[in-house]
C-alpha cells in the first residue's frame, strides 16, 4: 500500500497536522490579543464636503426622505437611490469608526504567538513539498 501525505506528496501528515494546530493556536492567541472598540455617535464627523462636515446623524435625513418616497411610490428611483446611498454612508461610517488596538503583553507572549503562527504556517506549507 502506497500512502501519500498532504496534497498527494510525501511531505508527511505529521507536519501537516502539527503545522495546522500551531497555526490555529497562534491565530487564536493573536486575534484574542486584539481589543476592538468603536466611537460611532450621531454627532460624529463622518465626511467633509466642501469644508462642511457631514455627521453620521445627518445621513439619516436622506434615509428618511428615501423611505418616504419608497412608501409613496415603490418604483421611485430617487427614493431607492437616497435610501441605498444613505445606508452605504452609514455602513462606511460605522466601519471607519472601529478602532483596533493590541492589548498589553510581554515580549515573551508576543514571541510565542509569532512562533506558533508563522512556525505553523511554515510547517503546514512544507508538508506539501516532496521529500526523498
Amino acid at each position: 500500500m502506497n500512502f501519500r501525505g498532504a496534497g498527494g506528496t510525501s511531505g508527511g501528515l505529521g507536519r501537516f497536522f502539527i503545522g495546522l494546530a500551531m497555526m490555529v493556536a497562534g491565530g487564536y492567541l493573536f486575534l484574542n490579543a486584539i481589543h476592538v472598540s468603536y466611537s460611532f455617535h450621531l454627532g460624529h464627523r463622518l465626511f467633509s464636503v466642501g469644508g462642511i462636515y457631514l455627521t453620521s446623524g445627518m445621513t439619516l435625513i436622506p434615509l428618511i426622505f428615501g423611505i418616504g418616497f419608497i412608501f409613496y411610490d415603490a418604483r421611485s428611483v430617487l427614493g431607492w437611490g437616497l435610501t441605498l446611498a444613505s445606508l452605504i454612508m452609514l455602513g462606511v461610517g460605522i466601519i471607519t469608526s472601529i478602532h483596533f488596538r493590541m492589548r498589553g503583553m510581554s515580549a515573551f507572549d508576543l514571541i510565542i504567538i509569532l512562533i506558533l503562527l508563522f512556525g505553523g504556517i511554515g510547517l503546514f506549507l512544507s508538508s506539501f513539498r516532496t521529500y526523498r
